[in-house]
């Protein structure tokens, strides 16, 4: 499992790191804000641990930038001291747990079992397999074949409706209301563009077209 570890500081990470390793994680190791919150957004970590308190940008907005470009990785906040309504808007911000300073270590390696089992629950929970393509809802990925091939979030909703009405045409009125919502102001026609991204992803003959009416999969090959 792979895991990115921001703290900004250098000694007590290196301890954490050495266990967490021993443990059979795959630990990045990162001291600044700006940088760790770079890597976060490549959607590549299964967990990250964030310390409450960083250089250039602090926990709160950390989380909020995560969960903004729908990065669905569990995050484990280390907070210095009890405040309480911090770390309450750090979980309604997208934060999963917290953990106050100074911790036993092996209460961190459970938060952290514990975060992995809900993964895992997530992955079969949100994984949808139609027409040649396994959908997983959480990480914005689809399978086709031996590829795997990232997806933004509208793309991804925009998949699961046809996948999960596979067999019958999807409307493209019934797809704008999924996307954006019934009294949306987003123009009709962003509809077909999203067509257009998705077939560039999974193949253009994979979303067939009824004219005027919708689309809906066909069988991959």
């Amino acid at each position: 499992m792979k895991l990115l570890f921001i703290e900004h500081k250098t000694n007590s990470s290196k301890t954490l790191n050495t266990r967490l390793k021993r443990e059979g994680y795959v630990v990045d190791s990162i001291h600044d804000g700006e940088i760790g919150l770079e890597l976060a957004l490549l959607g590549s970590y299964d967990l990250i641990v964030l310390d409450s308190f960083l250089p250039m940008i602090n926990g709160l907005n950390f989380i909020k930038e995560l969960r903004a470009h729908d990065i669905a990785a569990p995050i484990l906040v280390l907070h210095t001291n009890n405040d309480i309504k911090f770390m309450i808007n750090c979980l309604d911000a997208g934060a999963d747990d917290y953990l106050l300073k100074p911790f036993s270590l092996e209460v961190f390696l459970a938060r952290l079992r514990a975060l992995s089992r809900r993964i895992d629950k997530d992955y079969i929970d949100n994984e949808l397999i139609v027409a040649g393509l396994v959908l997983n809802t959480l990480k914005c990925r689809v399978a086709k074949g031996n590829s795997v091939i990232k997806l933004s979030a509208k793309e991804t909703l925009l998949l699961e409706t046809l996948m999960r009405n596979y067999g019958n045409v999807v409307t493209k009125e019934r797809i704008f209301e999924r996307l954006w919502g019934a009294n949306s102001v987003i123009e009709f026609a962003n509809v077909d563009l999203y067509i257009c991204y998705l077939r560039k992803k999974i193949g253009a003959s994979t979303i067939k077209t009824v004219r005027n009416i919708g689309y809906y999969l066909e069988q991959t090959k």
